[in-house]
């Protein structure tokens, strides 16, 4: 059984990582909206992962023997400016979800809860590649600066990631 602190922050993540999911839809719609399709791929991509994120926390409380709460998602952002912007944006906020993880992994810890421990360290590792990935494509569009040709060959090779 799911301690009541462990559940109300496994919750809380549920809810954090649907907000996840719905921040990179949005920065996809933004991506569309300035032809910028393998980006907005990218992101739609992303989306879904972080959706599946979400469920595997869901059936981690369920298989505890705990009960899932939704809670309203905020609505994100809809403007970055730039695609340098909305890339950094989301490396960003791989940042905030890398340390939320760390704050469960404690919990859990100072919880004597090793099951929820143990499930966590897939997340440990997961953030380490999301955080990756994203400062990749940061690093890329910076280098780029203003080429429109560095650009669109940037948004040739992120609209072939697979999901």
């Amino acid at each position: 059984m799911i301690g009541e602190k462990m559940q109300a922050a496994l919750n809380k993540q549920v809810n954090a990582e649907l907000y996840s999911s719905y921040l990179y839809l949005s920065m996809a719609a933004y991506l569309e909206s300035e032809n910028l399709s393998g980006m907005a791929h990218w992101m739609r991509v992303q989306a879904k992962e972080e959706q599946t994120h979400a469920m595997k926390f869901f059936d981690f409380v369920v298989e505890r023997g705990g009960r899932v709460t939704l809670s309203a998602i905020d609505a994100p952002e809809t403007q970055w400016g730039s695609a340098l912007a909305a890339f950094t944006a989301a490396y960003e906020h791989e940042r905030k979800v890398t340390q939320m993880i760390d704050d469960l992994v404690k919990l859990a810890g100072s919880e004597g809860d090793t099951a929820s421990a143990v499930f966590l360290q897939w997340f440990v590792a997961e953030q380490v590649e999301e955080e990756k990935n994203a400062d990749e494509i940061v690093q890329k569009l910076r280098m780029i600066k203003d080429s429109p040709h560095g650009l669109l060959m940037l948004d040739r090779a992120l609209g072939e990631r697979s999901e």
